[in-house]
């Protein structure tokens, strides 16, 4: 399992934070586990349980920091809980569900980071995804975090794999 780019030059924003960091839509928890294993507290959410339950048993995850959540079930009751937390930090890597930033950003606490990745139009000339709810429109990602610090922001095309994403690294003031 690979750690994501970002998360690997920008881990040091986490490591003298104190509080919770959570994978969110973590899938096999690689990005979780790099954290956890620098020390830094995470709890790993994702609508399926079987990875979630992988984490522990190979990894050893204590099952009080595994969330299986459906953020994007209508009744939103996962969502809300989201937004109750007080986390020191959120990262995603290619997941988009738009009613999530706003718990997103409550989540957060003054000073907590954001790191997030996910794929824009652009990416259609590479395949899937290719659907507009799972794609960024042009600056969508820097837009929504405008009143937030932004300490690293791209968009356009990375390659190995050729992919046309969306990447930021924000504090909440």
């Amino acid at each position: 399992m690979q750690v994501a780019n970002l998360l690997q030059d920008h881990l040091h924003l986490f490591k003298t934070a104190n509080g919770q960091v959570l994978d969110l839509a973590c899938g096999q928890g690689q990005n979780g586990l790099a954290l956890a294993e620098a020390g830094i507290e995470v709890v790993f959410a994702d609508i399926q349980g079987a990875p979630l339950l992988a984490l522990h048993e190979q990894h050893n995850i204590a099952k009080e920091q595994l969330w299986q959540a459906d953020f994007e079930s209508e009744q939103g009751a996962d969502r809300f809980k989201l937004e109750q937390l007080t986390l020191q930090g959120v990262i995603v890597f290619r997941y988009l569900h738009r009613p999530l930033f706003e718990h997103i950003k409550q989540a957060v606490k003054s000073g907590g980071i954001v790191i997030y990745e996910t794929f824009t139009t652009e990416n259609r000339q590479f395949g899937r995804p290719n659907r507009d709810d799972f794609l960024l429109q042009k600056d969508e990602l820097k837009s929504i975090f405008k009143d937030w610090e932004i300490l690293f922001y791209f968009e356009g095309i990375q390659h190995n794999p050729d992919r046309a994403i969306a990447q930021i690294v924000c504090k909440k003031p």
